[in-house]
């Protein structure tokens, strides 16, 4: 798939990511499939110039260890794939797919992340720090997650197919650092933020519905308009939050939090 018609397909694969079902995304036949023996040649040949592999299909395939850097890998499939310790840093991943995908401790250090799938993909000790997000992240394990520096903010200025923002609802993100990022309009909904380190985050329109909270540190992070319905602080750390125009009901473990300096808790 060459460079221009990849870009003639990107707007037809966003729409298909915010309408289809779960169902389509096993139907790959237009991706040309490649093996990891293929792949490496591709990646070994690239040395003048970042590899060009976008609409490439290596669902299931031992990925472990490669070294992905500046590739553009757009459009393509990674479901089920092994990832271990790969170094994604600046690639493209615009509409790729990680279904299920082991991606621990792989490193994605400025990645252009835009309309990615990753629904259910292990992302332990991975390292997005300074990564462009908007994607589903529904049930991913981001576990002591490097996610700091970060612009995973809805994308206003394209929202003809609806609201695109990043969504993590029932995510396990415990001890993962959100620090100084920005994941304003986020779906945490029922997520399992324990011990999560959010210092400076911007969280304006977030979505914590029922999510777990306990012992997370929000110090000076940006709740503003946020929805907390059923959320759990316990012992969580508000220093200097910022709670103004936030929806509290069923709000638990406030009584237990730190909240010196917090503005706009009920």
């Amino acid at each position: 798939m060459s460079a221009r018609s990849s870009r003639r397909f990107l707007p037809l694969a966003v729409a298909a990511l915010a309408c289809a079902p779960a169902s389509v995304y096993a139907q790959w036949d237009s991706y040309e499939r490649m093996t990891a023996e293929s792949l490496k040649a591709a990646l070994t040949h690239a040395t003048k110039a970042p590899a060009q592999l976008t609409g490439k299909n290596l669902s299931n395939e031992d990925l472990q260890a490669l070294d992905f850097r500046g590739a553009n890998l757009s459009s393509s499939v990674f479901n089920g794939a092994k990832l271990m310790r790969a170094k994604l840093d600046r690639t493209n991943l615009t509409v790729s797919f990680f279904e299920q995908a082991d991606l621990t401790e792989a490193s994605l250090q400025g990645a252009m992340m835009f309309s990615v799938q990753m629904a259910g993909s292990t992302l332990r000790h991975a390292n997005l720090s300074g990564a462009r997000l908007i994607g589903d992240l529904r049930r991913a394990d981001l576990a002591s997650a490097d996610l700091t520096h970060m612009n995973a903010a809805a994308d206003m200025k394209n929202q003809s197919m609806g609201l695109m923002n990043t969504v993590m609802a029932n995510a396990k993100a415990a001890a993962a650092d959100f620090s100084e990022s920005d994941f304003s309009r986020a779906n945490f909904s029922f997520a399992d933020l324990t011990g999560a380190r959010m210092h400076r985050t911007q969280l304006v329109r977030a979505d914590f519905s029922g999510a777990v909270l306990v012992g997370v540190d929000l110090t000076e992070a940006n709740l503003q308009e946020a929805q907390l319905i059923d959320a759990d602080f316990s012992k969580a750390n508000l220093t200097g939050a910022d709670f103004t125009g936030a929806t509290f009901r069923g709000v638990r473990g406030l009584d237990t939090a730190i909240t010196k300096g917090a503005r706009g808790l009920p």
